[in-house]
């Protein structure tokens, strides 16, 4: 048979290379220290497994490799566990041993489909056919059970829109709780984490009504491309963010090196009312990206003299002055929001750690969080 490659096999080939690029970001060993980016890794992981598999059904290159027929079906029962557990990441900070059990049943699942996976190729090839070329004849083959033993793995398709649709109502709910107890908005917050929370649930909850919508105009598995070609749009909406949140096209030139002349104290004195200014009215700080050179970019000025102002000026660094604005609005909601834990606050005001929080807090305070709550 030919190989089908057109624009959805070329979209989607391009969305499994920025997939996986993605992996390693998150697996780096500096990302890797926050749960959520763990989460993140794992979930983008689990669907580009089952993208790849789609890619190669949709294209016919699974005739050259028919033992990966259906590899990915345990994945896509990770999605939605992985996806609730990142959830609770960004709303609690720390995810209890518990709620691992929701991984549990792709493991069993995989236990379930594992007599498939011994099956001849001959039956990897047939079930190809049945699912993405029902036009196309079968090859002989003296079937003498069904090579979907379990009736859990022959409906594969129903359990994967239940789990996802399932997952996406629990997320759904965990992320409305979590607006209510900050009394925000949620189509007009401007809180990072809270964005991030409302915009994944959109998302999961988007994939599962296309899948939906698939499944019931497209026979068997021959409308899989367009699911695949929408997690692509997601995969290069989560590289945007990810690139909009990095520093890489702030980096102060060398023009803003410390050999630059000196300003005049009317410059500085300028700088330092926008400085406070915007530090007390927009709070970048909560942020957990927050840079030098991301706080120049919105005071219009150069690193060098923003440093430079910082240093003269209040007598501290960057980092000292970020501390203490953190700490600040950490004591703030320490007493007002007594229900929130230590880790939740560390991270509303833009530790990606609580060890890092607490040693911040504790060298300005000279208390721990918990100490300067119950005192």
């Amino acid at each position: 048979m030919n190989y089908r490659i057109d624009l959805f096999a070329v979209f989607i080939f391009l969305g499994i290379v920025q997939a996986i690029f993605l992996c390693f970001f998150f697996f780096s060993k500096e990302n890797r220290k926050v749960n959520t980016n763990v989460f993140h890794g794992l979930l983008l992981l689990s669907i580009t497994l089952c993208v790849v598999e789609i890619f190669l059904m949709y294209t016919g290159y699974i005739v050259d490799c028919l033992w990966l027929v259906d590899f990915s079906e345990p994945a896509s029962f990770a999605i939605g566990p992985l996806f609730y557990l990142m959830v609770l990441s960004l709303i609690f900070g720390e995810v209890r041993k518990r709620s691992y059990w929701h991984l549990v049943f792709p493991f069993i699942y995989l236990l379930l489909v594992l007599p498939f996976y011994f099956e001849p190729e001959v039956v990897k090839y047939n079930s190809w056919i049945d699912s993405y070329q029902p036009g196309l004849p079968f090859r002989d083959y003296e079937y003498t059970r069904d090579p979907r033993t379990f009736w859990v793995t022959d409906h594969h398709t129903l359990l994967t829109m239940l789990s996802l649709a399932f997952y996406a109502l629990l997320c759904l709910w965990e992320v409305i709780k979590a607006f209510r107890v900050r009394n925000e908005s949620f189509f007009s917050t401007q809180h990072p984490v809270l964005r991030k929370l409302r915009n994944g649930t959109i998302q999961l909850t988007s994939t599962t009504l296309l899948l939906l919508v698939i499944k019931i105009f497209y026979e068997s598995d021959t409308g899989d491309h367009w699911f695949a070609a929408y997690t692509g749009v997601i995969i290069y909406l989560t590289s945007f963010g990810v690139v909009r949140q990095s520093g890489f096209f702030r980096s102060a030139s060398l023009a803003d090196g410390p050999r630059q002349k000196p300003q005049s104290s009317e410059q500085h004195a300028v700088v330092l009312e926008k400085l406070k200014r915007v530090m007390s009215d927009e709070k970048p700080y909560l942020q957990p990206g927050f840079s030098l050179p991301d706080l120049a970019q919105r005071l219009r000025t150069t690193v060098h003299l923003l440093s430079q102002v910082i240093n003269e000026s209040l007598g501290k660094s960057f980092f000292e002055m970020t501390a203490e604005y953190r700490v600040e609005e950490a004591k703030k909601l320490l007493k007002e929001k007594q229900n929130i834990k230590v880790e939740e606050i560390a991270e509303q005001v833009g530790y990606n750690s609580k060890s890092s929080f607490n040693t911040a807090f504790k060298k300005i305070t000279g208390k721990t969080p918990t100490e300067y709550r119950n005192g």
